[in-house]
């Protein structure tokens, strides 16, 4: 059995991850206004409200505090000559190796809040399906998208 995958994400994906957490609560936290206007209005009774609030702190605090953390530190890879190694899961620990020769596009991508922080995922494509390498910083996630592309035409060519 191989070690596993030497390289972690950047540090500052856990500062995404929850603002990213914070965000998705405070949609839950709108919605639980809407139940606690519809609670008054209907004359519903509160223990729905009460229930609905205690879910949303309880969300609240494993998207934001728990869940970013165990992400980070969970989250491993590795680029080598012959495929990318990945790495990940909380509960349930996922592992896949991609053969470099599988891979058919490389890119990398961000969004605001990625971008804010200088962070870019990779993204690479194989036939059955899209893999991703996030959250890391932009100066590696270029040479990641570099190197791999790089090892796949290489790889490529010798088929």
């Amino acid at each position: 059995m191989q070690k596993e995958p030497m390289n972690g994400l950047d540090g500052k994906a856990l500062l995404v991850w929850r603002w990213s957490g914070a965000i998705s609560t405070l949609v839950s936290a709108a919605v639980l206004a809407a139940l606690i206007v519809l609670t008054v209005k209907f004359d519903w009774p509160v223990w729905i409200s009460v229930v609905a609030g205690l879910l949303t702190v309880v969300e609240g605090l494993l998207v934001i505090l728990v869940v970013p953390r165990l992400r980070l530190s969970r989250w491993r890879y590795e680029i080598r000559e012959q495929e990318i190694d990945l790495l990940r899961g909380i509960v349930f620990r996922k592992r896949t190796v991609i053969p470099m020769v599988r891979v058919q596009h490389v890119d990398t991508q961000q969004g605001p809040l990625m971008r804010k922080y200088g962070l870019s995922s990779v993204t690479f494509s194989t036939a059955a399906g899209q893999h991703e390498i996030p959250a890391l910083a932009n100066e590696e996630a270029d040479r990641v998208r570099i190197q791999i592309a790089e090892l796949a035409r290489v790889n490529d060519e010798d088929v």
